[in-house]
């Protein structure tokens, strides 16, 4: 049986003396859109940081495709050229317009030229109807417009796995929607995606395997018809009901 494109075995992680992530197995294949679930604090946000070095761990190993991404040696910026990740907070440079945003890491980091940036960036920018935005600053863009342009700018690097941390959870009831829906599009498009998210209806419709951490460990995965209508721990059962009301 080949190995899943994504595999962690045993990763441990602590800050001082608090255990954040208590050997954590986890495989995610090609394609797959797996939402990690969990109450603040069970240790997701530091997963999503440990697979892509933003953390360094303590013990175990992460691989994509094979190769192993964490331990000495790694070739970060390699890993991170594969490897796209968006945060709660936009995090879009205020100096740089919209498309400037978008074109910076394929021009830095691809070496491609500034026409070659210019015009995959407008195509972005048009998937997600922003392109007549191009030249606006992000201060000039709602919340939900700026966390898309993130979105994008991450897509623009053509990742093969993208990480997301909440990347809602800043947003106003009324934006989320806009953001989810960029996020359904890449998942049918195919996108092998790693989501920490407290959005329990995407979770529940878009999603192939849902991850139930608690307190640094993984509790439950499986299909989300299995996590959200027959849940097999009974911690699972009670966040569940706490996050359903």
């Amino acid at each position: 049986m080949a190995e899943a494109f994504l595999t962690i075995k045993d990763l441990q992680k602590s800050y001082g003396a608090h255990k954040v992530l208590k050997g954590i197995d986890l495989s995610v294949d090609r394609h797959e859109v797996v939402c990690l679930i969990g109450a603040s604090g069970s240790g997701k946000s530091t997963l999503l940081r440990c697979i892509n070095a933003l953390e360094t761990i303590d013990s175990g190993v992460i691989a994509l495709d094979g190769d192993p991404v964490s331990g000495i040696g790694v070739d970060v910026n390699r890993l991170r050229r594969k490897v796209g990740m968006v945060f709660q907070s936009f995090n879009l440079f205020p100096h740089l317009s919209v498309i400037e945003n978008v074109m910076l890491a394929p021009i830095k980091v691809n070496r491609i030229s500034r026409d070659e940036a210019r015009e995959k960036a407008l195509k972005l920018l048009a998937r997600i109807g922003l392109a007549e935005r191009a030249d606006y600053m992000p201060d000039q863009l709602s919340g939900g417009q700026q966390q898309r342009v993130a979105i994008i700018r991450c897509m623009a690097m053509e990742p093969e796995v993208l990480l997301l941390d909440e990347v809602t959870s800043a947003l106003d009831p009324e934006l989320v929607g806009e953001v989810l829906d960029i996020l359904t599009e890449l998942a049918n498009g195919g996108m092998t995606m790693l989501l920490a998210t407290h959005e329990m209806r995407f979770a529940r419709d878009v999603s192939t395997s849902v991850v139930f951490l608690h307190q640094g460990q993984l509790i439950e995965k499986g299909p989300p018809s299995q996590i959200f209508e027959a849940p097999q721990m009974e911690e699972t059962r009670k966040f569940l009901r706490r996050a359903l009301g």
